[in-house]
């Protein structure tokens, strides 16, 4: 199963709930910052990622999208 994980660094606060509740440790804290000088989540480990879709109904700013590819 493939999967397409996208992050909107533009609507993301940086609050690292993504981060935090990914059973699977999917994402990490880029080096990197938005406009709004937020360290955005970055996808790490897309093959890891078993689409329970908790970054996305967790995530508070809907910036994270998850897509089972076929």
């Amino acid at each position: 199963m493939a999967v397409e994980i996208m992050i909107d660094r533009e609507l993301c606060t940086g609050c690292g709930i993504c981060i935090e509740f990914c059973p699977k440790d999917v994402f990490e804290r880029s080096e990197d910052l938005n406009r709004y000088d937020n360290f955005y989540p970055k996808v790490a480990r897309a093959e890891e990622c078993i689409v329970c879709r908790r970054c996305e109904l967790y995530c508070p700013d809907f910036a994270v999208s998850v897509e089972e590819k076929s």
